[in-house]
């Protein structure tokens, strides 16, 4: 672990965001799929405008042939940027061409050990597919997380809330929970991951500070921010990339780590991501050790038998 830990971590990177740039237009011709130029996220965009992004992406991302390919990719890439600890997330439901059980094994496939892989559920989607997901998960120990992705909109039947039971029963089959919560949005919601879903890290949680008490119920809780600056630029979360609140969260008692979420999407690397950190207001060694420690420590580790509820 010492020497794993001499490197980089990144806890959250889509699959489906972070093709390679010729993988995107090769798969994309062979499909027949337009990809509009130029292609990806842009500052200031806003998060619907990010997600749509994802169409042209997962177009081409519809068999398990594609999907064990770009694993395979993710994870070459990712070692050639310093990262020793790494999670792919992605929805296997939304790729095609195979059994959900099908595309997951092939997503393990590519991965090849070098990584953990986490399932993600979509906020608005019933709770009962979240449960198949944690069903494929628990006879494939290579998958060693359950994620609820993308963002609640007015029209979604189900609520974050609605989640709890599933999430609890991925803690007993022994996954790791993380949550995509806060991005812009009320910090109540990461009160809401923490509380009734048990999240043990949360997906960008820019607005943890805006509440006292859901600071000290994270700090409490030893739950771990997953930090992802170029793209909370990008979808509006913060205004620039000096702004990221990431040294007042270690000043408050937070724990928090560097990550890409999509590296095509936002045309980044976990190197770029770290630089952006290094350079905010108010950072220093300590804090960029500390950091760096919280990554790899957070990772996700199948548990043996149950979890806590």
């Amino acid at each position: 672990m010492a020497d794993r830990q001499r490197g980089l971590s990144d806890l959250h990177r889509h699959l489906d965001g972070s093709l390679r740039p010729a993988t995107l237009r090769d798969l994309a011709d062979g499909a027949g799929v337009a990809v509009p130029e130029p292609f990806g996220f842009f500052r200031g965009m806003g998060l619907q405008a990010a997600l749509d992004c994802f169409r042209t992406t997962l177009a081409v991302l519809q068999s398990p042939e594609a999907v064990r390919r770009v694993a395979a990719e993710l994870c070459e890439d990712a070692a050639g940027e310093g990262v020793t600890t790494l999670e792919v997330r992605f929805a296997p439901q939304l790729h095609g061409g195979a059994s959900l059980g099908a595309i997951v094994d092939a997503a393990l496939d590519g991965i090849a050990g070098r990584a953990g892989l986490v399932l993600c559920g979509l906020y608005g989607e019933p709770p009962d597919l979240l449960g198949q997901l944690v069903r494929v998960a628990e006879s494939r120990p290579g998958v060693v997380g359950l994620d609820l992705a993308g963002a609640p909109a007015p029209g979604h039947r189900y609520r974050l809330a609605d989640y709890a039971d599933v999430f609890k029963m991925a803690g007993r089959v022994g996954l790791g929970r993380t949550v995509h919560a806060g991005e812009g949005r009320p910090p109540a919601e990461i009160a809401v991951a923490v509380e009734r879903l048990g999240a043990e890290r949360i997906g960008h949680g820019c607005t943890v500070l805006h509440d006292p008490e859901v600071t000290a119920l994270v700090v409490a809780r030893r739950v771990t921010i997953e930090v992802n600056l170029t793209s909370n630029v990008h979808v509006g979360a913060i205004a620039g990339p000096q702004d990221h609140p990431l040294p007042a969260w270690i000043d408050a008692g937070l724990r928090a780590c560097v990550c890409t979420d999509n590296t095509l999407m936002s045309h980044t690397t976990a190197a770029n991501e770290w630089a952006l950190v290094r350079a905010l207001p108010g950072m220093d060694e300590p804090k960029l050790a500390f950091v760096q420690q919280c990554g790899h420590a957070a990772a996700f580790r199948r548990a043996v038998g149950p979890a806590a509820p």
